[in-house]
């Protein structure tokens, strides 16, 4: 094996694993980075939907505090007046005996913004607070008051925790006592849920991060594993792979020349024949003529007759398949070679009209309503039986028209509408033709004829150029 090493450098093998593995190494990478993506998103809604379960539980707790702490005043506020100061002071007094846990309990404020509860911060007491936000811009006091108005509901914001003095997020609950205009509230701080939350967003990033760590283990040492066993395989089957490619080498320069061989053999056999006949039909023909033989002239006619023929039919298959006018000189020379040769060619009556185009017929619109009106006059020649066809191709300033008339004895009642016709491929080649540049394709049919309307839209008219360039002459109609 190293007295290969020395002659190897960078293998065919090699070479190609390496090509290999760029893939393989792309592919694992996208997909640890979606088995993180999605492992991060599922236990996204999973903490997401834990933490509105624990809100959602504080604040049917925080619920529960206001309707013990109504218990205890209800019967009170109920029999007061709305300027009884002694029923107001009796209820403060209540309130502020009424706390929880370490840092639960009750608060109220004027509808003025004035505080009047607030036994774990009395330093609040008699002061007005409106206008009061928390270290995050939260306006606290003016939302409280407004839900008290309005009935009651929930708050949230950051405030002090009387327990630590550290700022925490709080939601509260407040309720309003409308013939006071009191703003009777509680809270709870909710930092335990957060720190929950976090903890377990913590353990979803690491396990996220261990799952990419053992990816990547796996990984490499599957690369590992099949860069060896290439190696070895490479080294052992060089030879016998360099030999199966000098072969290989040689079968592709056998199949080059037998290609070539028959190639010549059809130019020779076939051409080649056929242009050996009209020389020798010629040389009769001369031949007959110098002696006076009038049939040589007969030969010469009927030569000349099939040559021209063949001609024809090689210019007609070319065009049909891409009509070099249609290119340099554009639409409307197109189609009037077009209508011009079919009226030839089947005897019937074809006119032709057009506006010009001046530059701004796109080549797709060319390509299609050019094949439109091919397939057109095909159906018209196979089986309408008309005696007359009128072309008229004109742009106007919502795009570009093109209307195929005949007198012919019109469609079938199912293939009128080409957008739901079973049959008719040629219609539905029209119209998916038309389709494809976001135009419509109507036809109208009856015992009197047929007439097919292509509309291109405005999309497709291209802007005005003032120059000769080749670039206006190949976008020209």
């Amino acid at each position: 094996m190293r007295r290969f090493l020395p002659h190897l450098g960078l293998s065919y093998g090699q070479k190609l694993f390496l090509l290999a593995t760029v893939p393989l190494l792309l592919a694992v990478a996208a997909i640890s980075v979606l088995v993180a993506n999605q492992s991060r998103q599922l236990a996204d809604r999973e903490i997401r939907a834990l933490e509105e379960q624990l809100i959602e539980a504080k604040k049917a707790e925080l619920k529960n505090y206001i309707s013990i702490a109504r218990t205890a005043f209800v019967n009170i506020y109920g029999r007061a007046a709305p300027d009884d100061e002694e029923a107001k002071l009796a209820v403060t007094q209540i309130l502020s005996s009424m706390l929880y846990g370490q840092d639960g309990y009750f608060f109220v404020f004027d509808y003025d913004g004035n505080n009047l509860v607030s036994p774990r911060q009395t330093y609040l007491i008699g002061k007005n607070w409106r206008g009061l936000h928390d270290l995050n811009g939260v306006a606290i006091t003016d939302p409280l008051i407004e839900i008290a108005r309005e009935g009651g509901g929930y708050h949230s914001f950051d405030w002090t925790k009387p327990s630590t003095r550290e700022t925490a997020r709080m939601v509260t609950y407040v309720v309003g006592l409308q013939d006071w205009k009191w703003a009777v509230g509680t809270g709870i701080f909710i930092d335990d849920v957060l720190e929950t939350v976090a903890t377990a967003r913590a353990d979803v990033e690491e396990r996220v991060q261990r799952t990419s760590f053992y990816i990547l283990v796996i990984t490499v040492a599957a690369l590992t594993l099949v860069f060896l066993s290439g190696f070895v395989i490479t080294v052992r089957e060089r030879r016998l792979a360099d030999a199966k490619l000098k072969a290989l080498t040689q079968r592709v320069f056998d199949a080059q020349e037998e290609e070539r061989g028959r190639v010549a053999r059809e130019l020779h056999d076939g051409i080649s024949q056929l242009l050996v006949g009209v020389r020798y039909a010629l040389d009769s023909a001369r031949r007959r003529l110098k002696t006076g033989d009038a049939r040589g002239l007969d030969s010469l006619d009927k030569g000349i007759d099939h040559l021209s023929g063949a001609i024809q039919e090689v210019r007609r298959i070319s065009r049909d398949l891409r009509p070099g006018v249609l290119d340099d000189l554009g639409l409307g020379p197109a189609l009037k070679a077009l209508t011009d040769d079919f009226g030839e060619r089947t005897g019937i009556e074809t006119e032709f009209n057009t506006v010009v185009f001046r530059n701004r017929l796109d080549q797709e619109s060319k390509i299609a309503l050019y094949r439109i009106a091919q397939e057109a006059l095909t159906n018209i020649e196979r089986h309408a039986k008309a005696t007359r066809v009128t072309i008229d191709v004109r742009g106007h300033k919502k795009g570009a028209t093109m209307r195929i008339a005949d007198n012919g004895q019109g469609l079938p009642q199912d293939t009128q509408d080409s957008r739901r016709s079973t049959g008719g491929l040629g219609l539905r080649n029209m119209q998916e033709r038309v389709e494809q540049l976001d135009g419509t394709l109507r036809i109208f049919s009856s015992r009197s004829g047929t007439v097919i309307v292509a509309e291109v839209p405005l999309s497709h008219i291209l802007k005005p150029e003032s120059d000769g360039s080749d670039k206006s002459r190949k976008a020209s109609a």
